[in-house]
C-alpha cells in the first residue's frame, strides 16, 4: 500500500491556528452543551448492541431462523435510512437543539412500545417499534456528529469527534452486559426438553416468559432517555453550523452534493463499514456458541470483550491522531481488518474468536473518520452531508440478512466473508478516494 504525501501537521492534526496560537479542543463556554452531545454517543449505543441480543432471544422466544432473526437489524436501520434525510432537512430549519429533543422523544417512545409488543407476543411489534426507536436515533446521529464537528476549529475536528465518539463503546458495551445479564435467562432446551414441555402444555408459557424478559430493560432506558431530553431542553445550546469567521467557508454552497467526489466515495465508504460492523456483531454470539461451545450469556459475555477493545481502540486512535492522518490511519485499519476477518472464516474456533475481538479494536475510529472526511468543506450543506452519511447506515439493514443467509447456508464463519470484502473496500477509499479536494466534482 503506497500513500500520496500530505501535509498533514498544517491540516490534519495541527492543535495551532496559522498564527502559532493553541486551538482548544472544546471552546470556551461549550463545555456543557459539549458534554451533554457527547453523552448522547453513549445513549444510542446500547440500543444498537441490545439488538445482537434481541436476535438471539428472539430466534427463542419466537422460534425463528438467523436469516428471519436479522429482521431485527433490517427494521432498525430501516429507521435511519428512511427517517436521516428529512432529520437533516428539518434541522437546517430549526437547528440541532430542536432535532435532538424531538429524536430523544421518538427514542424513549419506541422504547415504551416493548411492553405492549410484549403483551401480544407478536414479533412484528418489536419491529415496529425498533423502527421507531432508530427513527429517533437517526435524528441523533445527525445531528450530534456535524454539531460536535462544527463546535470548534476543523483543525482538530476529527480528533474532537473521535473523542466524543469514544463514549459510543461504553454505551454499546453497557448494552450487551444488561442483555446478557437480564434478557438472557440462560435457559437452552434440547429438542428432548422441548417435547416434554409440549406434552405437558408449558411450552407457550416458557416462550412467553422468555419475551417478557426484554420488556424491563427497554422500559427502564425509555426513562433515562426522557430524562436527557429535559435536560438539554434547559441548557442554551452555541448557534454552530451557520457562518462565522473561524470557518470562512461555512456559506459556501457551491455544486450539489451527489457532484462532490470526495462526499460520493465517503458514502459508499461508510455503507461498507456499517454494514460491516453490525453483520459482525450481529452473529459473534452465534459464532462463539458454534465453535467454542460456550452457552449463551458466556457469549453475551465475548460480544462484551468484543466492545471493550472497540472502546480502547477509540481512545487509542484519537491520540493517534495527533500524530497521524486520518485517512491514513483509516487505510492502515481497514487492511488489517479485511486480513483478520478472512481468519475468523477460514479457522473458526478460539483463533478466529480472538481475531473478532482484534477487528472490534481496528473499527474504532472508521465511523468517525469517514464522517468527518466526507463532510469537510461543505459550509451550509454540511447538514444535509451529514443526514445522509447517516442514511448510509442502510448497510446494516441490507447486509445483514444476507450474511445470515450465508451463514445458514456454508456455517457461521462463512458469513465472514461478508465484511472481509466490505473492508477491502474501505482500504480502497482510504488510499486512493479519501484526499479528492472538497470542490471536486464528478462531470
Amino acid at each position: 500500500m503506497s500513500f500520496p504525501a500530505a501535509s498533514v501537521s498544517a491540516e490534519s492534526r495541527s492543535e495551532q491556528n496559522q498564527d502559532g496560537v493553541r486551538v482548544p479542543l472544546i471552546p470556551a463556554g461549550s463545555f456543557k452543551p459539549f458534554f451533554l452531545v457527547t453523552a448522547l454517543f453513549f445513549l444510542w449505543g446500547i440500543p444498537n448492541n441490545l439488538n445482537d441480543i434481541l436476535i438471539r432471544q428472539f430466534m427463542k422466544s419466537f422460534e425463528i431462523n438467523r436469516f428471519e432473526a436479522g429482521l431485527v437489524q433490517s427494521s432498525f436501520y430501516l429507521g435511519y435510512f428512511f427517517i436521516a434525510f428529512p432529520a437533516g432537512r428539518f434541522m437546517n430549519r430549526i437547528g440541532y437543539k430542536k432535532g435532538i429533543l424531538l429524536g430523544l422523544s421518538l427514542y424513549g417512545v419506541g422504547c415504551l412500545l416493548f411492553l405492549p409488543a410484549a403483551l401480544v407476543a407478536q414479533y412484528w411489534f418489536f419491529l415496529m417499534a425498533l423502527f421507531v426507536i432508530a427513527c429517533g436515533l437517526a435524528f441523533l446521529e445527525t445531528a450530534a456528529s456535524p454539531f460536535i464537528v462544527q463546535l470548534g476549529s476543523s483543525q482538530n475536528a476529527e480528533q474532537r469527534l473521535n473523542f466524543s465518539q469514544s463514549f459510543n463503546p461504553l454505551g454499546c458495551m453497557t448494552g450487551i452486559l444488561v442483555g446478557s445479564r437480564f434478557i438472557f435467562s440462560g435457559v437452552e432446551l434440547d429438542t428432548v426438553q422441548v417435547s416434554a414441555l409440549r406434552a405437558a402444555g408449558s411450552y407457550p408459557s416458557y416462550l412467553r416468559a422468555e419475551t417478557l424478559r426484554v420488556v424491563v430493560p427497554y422500559l427502564v432506558l425509555g426513562a433515562v432517555v426522557l430524562l436527557w431530553a429535559v435536560l438539554i431542553a434547559r441548557t442554551r445550546f452555541p448557534n454552530v453550523g451557520l457562518a462565522t469567521e473561524s470557518n470562512p467557508d461555512a456559506g459556501f454552497l457551491g455544486p450539489s452534493l451527489w457532484r462532490r467526489r470526495h462526499f460520493v466515495v465517503a458514502v459508499v465508504a461508510q455503507f461498507f463499514y456499517v454494514g460491516a460492523q453490525v453483520c459482525i456483531w450481529s452473529y459473534l454470539i452465534s459464532y462463539v456458541q458454534s465453535y467454542t461451545g460456550l452457552n449463551e450469556r458466556n457469549a453475551g459475555y465475548w460480544l462484551t470483550g468484543a466492545l471493550v477493545a472497540f472502546m480502547v481502540g477509540r481512545f487509542v486512535s484519537t491520540f493517534l491522531l495527533r500524530l497521524v492522518e486520518g485517512a491514513r490511519l483509516l487505510a492502515v485499519y481497514a487492511g488489517a481488518n479485511a486480513a483478520l476477518c478472512a481468519v475468523v472464516a477460514l479457522w473458526p474456533g478460539w483463533i478466529g474468536l480472538g481475531c473478532l475481538i482484534a477487528v472490534s479494536f481496528f473499527m474504532s475510529m472508521m465511523f468517525p473518520t469517514i464522517f468527518a472526511l466526507g463532510i469537510r468543506g461543505l459550509g451550509l450543506r454540511t447538514k444535509t452531508a451529514g443526514s445522509i452519511l447517516v442514511m448510509s447506515i442502510i448497510g446494516g439493514a441490507i447486509l445483514t440478512p444476507f450474511m445470515g443467509k450465508l451463514c445458514d447456508l456454508g456455517g457461521i464463519h462463512a458469513g465472514y466473508w461478508l465484511p472481509t470484502v466490505c473492508f477491502m473496500g474501505i482500504a480502497v477509499y482510504a488510499v486512493f478516494f479519501s484526499r479528492l479536494a472538497p470542490g471536486e466534482v464528478l462531470e
